[in-house]
């Protein structure tokens, strides 16, 4: 029996984004690529906002009084907690309107955006990060990787002009 990733995707804006299905598709892959709990069921939460919303919560969370692309909030975890059901692994936040103004400024597709931040935010959720160097390489190349299995170029290449 291999386990289950579900990924609950909701949203508060009326903004493009990609269907909950190809959200949780790109979550998944990730959490899988980075080993994430392999054996445990999972649970994510995605929510897409609107720019204020994810500027309070940037300010709240990191003392950045701005609007950022993406945010991820690692669950806490409770000790003595049964092992039992499916492991919430936390939240991850996406804002519509950074995306896609990230997108066209690199000249990159929105979507290979949208999928570049899912990834990021879902292994951040599994404890990758990149704060030192060697972090950032590790984290850099398994986004890459995933972001391969979908067809989408490394969003760390410098795009021809």
């Amino acid at each position: 029996m291999s386990r289950q990733v579900n990924v609950d995707v909701s949203s508060e804006v009326a903004a493009s984004s990609p269907a909950s299905e190809e959200i949780a598709g790109w979550v998944e892959a990730a959490l899988d690529a980075g080993k994430v709990h392999a054996s445990r069921d999972v649970e994510v939460a995605v929510a897409v906002v609107a720019g204020e919303t994810i500027r309070d919560l940037n300010r709240r969370y990191r003392h950045r009084d701005r609007p950022t692309n993406v945010l991820s909030f690692p669950a806490d975890r409770v000790a003595g907690m049964p092992d039992g059901g499916a492991l919430f692994l936390g939240d991850i936040v996406l804002c519509a309107e950074v995306v896609a103004a990230e997108a066209d400024a690199a000249g990159r597709p929105v979507n290979s955006h949208w999928a570049h931040l899912c990834v990021h935010g879902a292994l951040h959720l599994g404890g990758y990060d990149h704060i030192r160097a060697d972090e950032a390489e590790r984290m850099e190349a398994l986004e890459t990787q995933v972001l391969g299995t979908f067809g989408i170029s490394d969003p760390y290449a410098a795009i021809d002009a």
